[in-house]
């Protein structure tokens, strides 16, 4: 299979056009977006890859799982803090890499470059470490919606809800983020 080459130029997920473009030439960042994609907003979230890139030169795959989880947590933690729980998320990036690179060779792409049809991949992404249905959900519609990866069967795995995939500019973010704050209000209000 020919790999997937990105139809745009950036996402719109941090607010920062220099860490959105990131998130389409970098794979591993794109990645790393979605596991960071908790307990903060989606801005922090997907501004930490660029942000780990700059800290450590590099988001290679293998590098990242050759190096001592205790100095990857202090990379986390230098001010500002890569995210609100750093310990636990570097610990979160180190088992992802450590996957990536085990199972594909250190090329995150191959994650969808291989995959036989959306259901192949729909199963890799969920086996990844830290990537839950939520997250997977968000990822099958970027790599579908905003990165047109050409697989068959997409029309039988992506969620019919919106997801974080869908947003195509600022205020769609904006939108995505107020629906999300009233669903968590509203389950909030059940309980």
């Amino acid at each position: 299979m020919t790999p997937s080459r990105p139809p745009v130029d950036r996402l719109y997920f941090s607010g920062d056009p220099e860490a959105d473009a990131f998130l389409v030439r970098e794979p591993m960042a794109l990645l790393l977006g979605f596991l960071l994609d908790q307990q903060v907003t989606v801005q922090k979230a997907f501004s930490g890859p660029l942000e780990l890139n700059r800290r450590l030169g590099t988001l290679d795959a293998g590098r990242i799982a050759a190096m001592d989880p205790g100095q990857l947590e202090q990379v986390f933690r230098e001010r500002p803090a890569l995210h609100r729980y750093p310990g636990s998320m570097a610990r979160r990036t180190h088992e992802l890499c450590s996957a990536v690179t085990e199972r594909y060779g250190g090329d995150p792409a191959r994650i969808w470059d291989d995959a036989k049809d959306a259901a192949d991949l729909r199963r890799r992404l969920l086996d990844l470490p830290g990537i839950g249905q939520m997250k997977a959900d968000g990822l099958l519609v970027t790599l579908a919606r905003r990165l047109k990866v050409a697989l068959d069967g997409w029309e039988a795995v992506l969620p019919d809800q919106p997801t974080l995939g869908d947003v195509d500019s600022e205020e769609a973010l904006a939108r995505y983020q107020d629906a999300k704050r009233a669903n968590k209000a509203a389950q909030r209000a059940k309980a």
